[in-house]
């Protein structure tokens, strides 16, 4: 809220928050919309949004304050309203093209779906989940998004599994309708868990499912919410009848990369193109006018008359553990003694754990592992687990009854041990599922390009 002077102001200038102003200080012009002031921003600092689509902060101190001459678009006076909370149904409103391919849109919450709320000047999830939509109207020139899907609304980080469940049935369902293909929005933090749980649990699939975030919400000029957007709408109808992750493939806007989403993990707090493939080449880089670039082969081709089986059974009682110098596996214990099913271990290099140390992890997996299986990913996130180099890798191996994972990413690994454990508790049948692969998960060799994509 601004101060009672710069109200009494505003109110003598006849100037209302959305309308665009004219900024005079120490010689120079700003010229914007205005903004209102959150309940903690600065009482005597004018918010403006810049025509880029950024906010800036001017000190009213010294400052000279009019209405623009400069006529006041539609669009950006409908963006102010949108900003400020003021949703009309013209602004929702999109209208789509019939005689482009039907899609469905699955919304669950996150960045994508979130815009800054100002009165705290937090960024929060929207009312509506079509509301994003305002900013990227190019969609409606791609795909004819005939159904939209909200079964819940989360911060990613607020994810559990059984919301994986309920993503997956909704899926399943709009897929199984006619749909070509489902675009599903979702915060980024736990994108990769969710992906890789839909790899899992979508068996016989014959269309693309595409998962989308941003890593800055809508309302921010330098969003990347728009471009995914488009981006995952060229891949939701395009030939790759894959579950995979559609996002920035570089900080510019040049491109963005559609990852398997068994192979895809968030690399980056912060940046727009944290979404990265490991151990496997993306499938496919998109521009935004609609080319597509096949970068790996090996993927599932379209087919429209597929009907797709829902396999969503999950074991909640595992635990994903990392190894380090002096570890105790005595936590091991611990969550054996609360009931867990089963563990992936984060171990060190080819897939070592502390063996001839004196708190020995070997021990303690081969003490639990006649009835618990005990699942090791590389916590170097490259590269693979290699039971056979070392003699502390086969005692752990050949005489613990670990079961090596491969070259998949533990994230991965954790989904598919729940999903397995989900199917059986014969500890032989367990072993022969994680060892086979259902989603693209384990790769047959790594190939040296694939680092550091």
């Amino acid at each position: 809220m601004y101060s009672k002077k710069i109200q009494a102001l505003l109110k003598k200038k006849k100037i209302r928050i959305g309308d665009r102003v004219l900024v005079k200080k120490i010689g120079k012009e700003t010229e914007g919309i205005l903004m209102p002031q959150t309940d903690a921003g600065d009482p005597e600092t004018l918010v403006i949004k810049l025509d880029s689509g950024y906010n800036i902060g001017i000190k009213f101190r010294n400052a000279g304050i009019e209405k623009s001459g400069t006529r006041q678009s539609k669009a950006g006076k409908e963006e102010a309203e949108y900003e400020m909370g003021k949703t009309r149904k013209e602004i929702l409103k999109l209208k789509f093209d019939a005689k482009k391919p039907a899609i469905s849109m699955v919304s669950v919450g996150g960045t994508i779906a979130s815009r800054i709320d100002y009165r705290t000047g937090g960024v929060h999830a929207l009312e509506d989940p079509r509301e994003f939509l305002h900013n990227t109207p190019e969609l409606a020139d791609i795909v004819n998004i005939k159904r939209f899907v909200s079964p819940f609304t989360k911060m990613s980080e607020d994810m559990e599994p059984d919301d994986w469940i309920k993503t997956a049935k909704h899926v399943a369902k709009e897929l199984n309708s006619g749909m070509k293909g489902v675009i599903v929005t979702h915060g980024t933090d736990t994108l990769h868990y969710t992906s890789a749980a839909l790899g899992f649990f979508l068996r016989n699939l014959t269309k693309p499912v595409v998962l989308v975030g941003a890593q800055r919400s809508s309302d921010r000029g330098s969003s990347d919410a728009g471009m995914n957007l488009i981006c995952a709408a060229h891949a939701v109808v395009s030939d790759i009848a894959e579950v995979g992750i559609c996002m920035h493939g570089r900080m510019d806007d040049d491109y963005c990369l559609f990852i398997r989403g068994t192979h895809a993990r968030k690399m980056d707090t912060q940046r727009r193109d944290a979404f990265r493939p490991i151990n496997e080449y993306p499938l496919a880089k998109i521009w935004p006018d609609g080319r597509i670039k096949i970068k790996n082969r090996d993927y599932r081709k379209r087919d429209d008359k597929g009907r797709v089986e829902l396999d969503a059974k999950f074991e909640k009682k595992i635990a994903m553990l990392k190894v380090y110098p002096g570890a105790d596996p005595d936590i091991i214990s611990y969550y054996i003694s609360k009931g867990y099913r089963g563990f992936v271990i984060e171990a060190t290099g080819l897939g070592h754990v502390p063996t001839q140390a004196r708190k020995s992890w070997t021990e303690v997996i081969k003490r639990h592992s006649k009835d618990i299986p005990f699942v090791m990913t590389p916590q170097t996130i490259y590269g693979r687990i290699n039971p056979s180099v070392y003699t502390n890798l086969r005692i752990l191996y050949r005489e613990s009854g670990a079961i090596p994972g491969g070259d998949m990413l533990s994230e991965t690994a954790y989904v598919k041990l729940g999903w397995v454990l989900g199917h059986t508790k014969d500890m032989e049948k367990i072993r022969e599922m994680m060892l086979t692969n259902y989603a693209g998960e384990i790769t047959q060799r790594t190939l040296v390009g694939t680092f550091l994509y």
